[in-house]
């Protein structure tokens, strides 16, 4: 009851992104019907907009999940968002002010997200399904070389869930020279208790602060 509005994050690959000119609200399913096998008995379609670039994120939310939410927020604002909306408008931001065009790449588990953005236009996103260690090197490969990035010069801004001291981290920068960690958003401020959370971690959490209401 204190909270003027609550977000919800999904994480899943029922979404597909619409130039926000051809948007129509009533057409929403058929879009997603594209990139996607859905449900209408069991599954709720939704959408959300990334304002920087003019474009709707239209996704599904298993309908039990949606109901369960409204019921457990009934006096309280619900917004429900796609994890991809998030990310995109949170690297957007991030890239505010910088020349540089680096690869970003958040790592999730069992997905690997790619974006790339020049002269503060969104250029590439997509996400990967990871079954195995080598599959992170293969897609970022896979990108860069579609985007013309040189593996040994071409920058690479991480996030997401590996540790700066961990094995998968040390065997990642044998084939991605220039890497960095991403750190967390400047728009938001940490109270001390996020001193135990690696700076890198939860960015695409911390990006739903940045999606407005239409």
């Amino acid at each position: 009851g204190f909270w003027k509005e609550v977000r919800v994050s999904i994480k899943n690959t029922k979404f597909v992104q619409v130039p926000g000119v051809l948007y129509l609200e009533e057409a929403a399913l058929e879009y997603l019907q594209f990139n996607a096998q859905v449900d209408s008995n069991r599954e709720v379609v939704l959408a959300c907009r990334n304002l920087q670039i003019d474009a709707v994120t239209v996704f599904a939310i298993q309908k039990d999940l949606f109901d369960w939410f409204k019921t457990l927020y009934t006096n309280t604002a619900l917004r429900v968002v796609h994890q991809s909306t998030a990310l995109i408008e949170g690297v957007l931001n991030y890239a505010k002010g910088t020349e540089k065009t680096p690869l970003y790449v958040y790592v999730d588990r069992f997905k690997l997200h790619i974006l790339a953005v020049q002269n503060g236009k969104l250029i590439y996103y997509n996400q990967f399904l990871i079954k195995q260690f080598s599959d992170y090197v293969k897609y970022i490969m896979l990108v860069m070389k579609g985007l013309s990035f040189d593996q040994n010069t071409s920058e690479v801004v991480l996030w997401g869930y590996i540790g700066k001291n961990s094995p998968h981290y040390q065997e990642f920068v044998k084939y991605v020279r220039n890497v960095s960690f991403g750190e967390r958003p400047s728009y938001l401020k940490f109270g001390y208790l996020f001193d135990e959370v690696q700076e890198h971690h939860f960015f695409d959490l911390y990006s739903t602060h940045l999606l407005k209401n239409e």
